[in-house]
């Protein structure tokens, strides 16, 4: 999987097409990424204790990591990912597909 946590990405299908967030969680056995702001789900809780209230939490749930693109620091365009090898074939960095540079 091409996507860290940290990285800026696009939403390319769902319901939340279009949004951009920062990659808060990555799943790459799963295949999955929890993206800020996209997603958003709630959760009903109990309460615990007699008298006090239940209370409803919200979070961001996690998207196939398929639907989303990363966005290029360099050009600001959501963009496939390509590998290059660097210090002769011993260390792989990201590429950007358009405009060719190292993203890190």
């Amino acid at each position: 999987m091409n996507i860290r946590k940290g990285d800026n990405v696009k939403v390319m299908a769902g319901k939340d097409k279009g949004k951009t967030g920062k990659v808060m969680q990555s799943f790459p056995k799963l295949g999955k990424v929890v993206v800020e702001g996209v997603n958003a789900m709630s959760k009903h809780l109990k309460t615990r204790k007699e008298g006090a209230k239940g209370q409803k939490i919200e979070f961001n749930g996690p998207i196939a990591a398929a639907k989303v693109q990363l966005v290029c620091p360099k050009c600001s365009k959501p963009t496939r990912v390509g590998v290059k090898l660097l210090e002769g074939g011993k260390k792989r960095a990201r590429v950007c597909k358009k405009c060719k540079e190292v993203i890190d």
